[in-house]
């Protein structure tokens, strides 16, 4: 991709881009800017807040156009379609011009009161502001504890610390977005990515909101995908899985034969066809499943080759011509 560079993209005197993905979420834009924009008003930075419709079906695109008209400030980026979270927050990294980034949800679930502490952090010299979430009494336990061990088996198997908790609610300089823009992942995982890069950070605690209107649109489909992809993208621990799981089993074919062989010169009938028929059927199964491994990198690499725009836009509102991506496959 023939991205811009940070001094084309930036736009002169805005310090601070608030960037929030929505999907079918018409009844939260108003409370969400009524909530957000005292904050970044308080704040005495100059400001824009980056709404990206990821293809929603209901008004939400509309109601963004609302938003834009009464505030030259809010601008919107509509997606041709639903390319998925993780590519609408790039998109909106993508069109945004502060000096600092913020990305948040647009369901009030990510409180904007966080704003000014993620700001303070900011101006104390940390490149990356990340936030671990404290759940509310409404999350499930499921939720609570998928999080909490997927996040250490994510940093057992890439070595990038993630902490329970860890979200897309978060501050990004200029400067670290700077290091990771062209990253070409066919999939992206944002909040390994900003850890990755290795700037200097701060944490940031926040007690999770409850959602203003409507239902989430995050299904446990797409919350295992996103976990299956942030793996993919920051580990080949899998693909070595075989490797160990080849010499465990050799060792123990290898002390069975000896066993077989020793019963047979004493004489004796060696029993255990049921064993026999086990053992071969967990070969089969530890076998299909280091293919499906080696089948998910390779439409990995095969999604990568095809060199396809991670978003395309369709429309945008109150953003001018030179803050377009001049990349004519946007």
């Amino acid at each position: 991709m023939n991205h811009n560079t940070s001094d084309q993209n930036t736009q002169p005197g805005l310090d601070i881009s608030i960037i929030v993905p929505v999907y079918n979420e018409e009844e939260n834009i108003a409370d969400l800017l009524q909530e957000t924009l005292p904050h970044l008003s308080a704040s005495g930075l100059s400001y824009e807040v980056i709404l990206i419709n990821d293809g929603s079906k209901d008004g939400t695109w509309l109601e963004i156009q609302k938003a834009a008209n009464n505030d030259p400030c809010v601008k919107g980026v509509s997606l041709s379609r639903n390319f998925g979270h993780q590519h609408a927050l790039f998109c909106g990294l993508h069109f945004a011009g502060g000096r600092a980034m913020i990305c948040m949800d647009g369901d009030l679930q990510h409180p904007p009161s966080m704003i000014p502490k993620m700001l303070h952090a900011w101006k104390e010299g940390a490149k990356v502001v990340t936030t671990t979430r404290i759940s509310n009494a409404k999350t499930s336990w499921l939720k609570k504890t998928s999080s909490r061990y997927y996040y250490k088996l994510f940093t057992f198997l890439s070595g990038v610390p993630l902490h329970e908790g860890t979200s897309d609610f978060c501050l990004i300089d200029r400067q670290a977005f700077e290091a990771f823009k062209d990253f070409k992942d066919a999939n992206l995982f944002l909040r390994g990515i900003v850890h990755w890069v290795g700037f200097p950070s701060a944490s940031l605690a926040y007690q999770e909101g409850e959602r203003k209107k409507g239902k989430s649109k995050y299904s446990l489909l797409k919350m295992l995908h996103l976990g299956l992809t942030g793996i993919i993208s920051f580990s080949t621990v899998p693909l070595k899985l075989g490797i160990w799981a080849g010499l465990l089993m050799s060792a123990f074919s290898f002390f069975e034969l000896v066993y077989i062989l020793t019963r047979y010169l004493q004489g004796a009938t060696v029993p255990g066809w049921a064993s026999t028929v086990g053992v071969v059927s967990l070969l089969f199964g530890i076998l299909f499943i280091l293919l499906g491994c080696i089948g998910i990198y390779l439409a990995d690499i095969h999604n990568c080759l095809k060199n396809r725009p991670p978003f395309i836009v369709e429309k945008i509102v109150n953003i001018r011509t030179g803050d377009e991506r001049k990349d004519d496959r946007y």
